[in-house]
């Protein structure tokens, strides 16, 4: 298992951490997902998953990923 620690800007709340880790954990391969609005940060710990699908969830949500 890997663990991928993305930097996303626009995580304001407990309500954003929410959306986020209910929209990552739906992606197969995810075991567990945890965003930080105090951080900044998305982590997520997965098998063989695509980052950029990741990436793609979040952003659909209205957040940006910086790289």
């Amino acid at each position: 298992m890997k663990e991928i620690i993305l930097k996303v800007e626009g995580i304001e709340c407990q309500g954003c951490e929410n959306r986020i880790q209910n929209a990552v954990k739906t992606i197969e391969g995810v075991e567990k997902v945890v965003a930080s609005h105090e951080n900044g940060t998305v982590v997520v710990n997965a098998d063989e998953v695509d980052v950029e699908e990741i990436k793609e969830k979040i952003e659909d949500l209205g957040f940006t990923v910086v790289e």
